[in-house]
């Protein structure tokens, strides 16, 4: 896996269902999580390959020296290893997370 955004190729409402059972697919587990407003996601990084799947508000991650706006639609692809930051935007912000070992 690498770092990447893949932006939402999405017209109108997501259905999260479909959503978690493509990450599955790819064999994530996968579980529904929220940050209220303002959360903020000191440097660290997981054993594991991520990917988020933001389904309300806003979230921006800095990682492999970039800064990365994700929005309802869009994915993270989130490598096992790789220091990143979070910070969430002033609406707070819902997504899926997959994770896989």
């Amino acid at each position: 896996m690498r770092l990447e955004v893949i932006a939402s190729k999405r017209n109108g409402p997501m259905d999260e269902d479909v959503l978690r059972q493509q990450l599955e697919d790819e064999g994530f587990g996968v579980c529904r999580w929220r940050d209220e407003a303002g959360a903020d996601y000191r440097p660290h990084s997981h054993d594991h390959d991520e990917s988020l799947w933001i389904l309300e508000g806003e979230i921006i991650f800095g990682a492999g020296g970039r800064e990365l706006h994700l929005r309802p639609g869009d994915r993270l692809m989130l490598p096992k290893g790789m220091v990143h930051t979070a910070r969430v935007g002033a609406d707070g912000c819902t997504y899926l997370i997959g994770e896989r070992v």
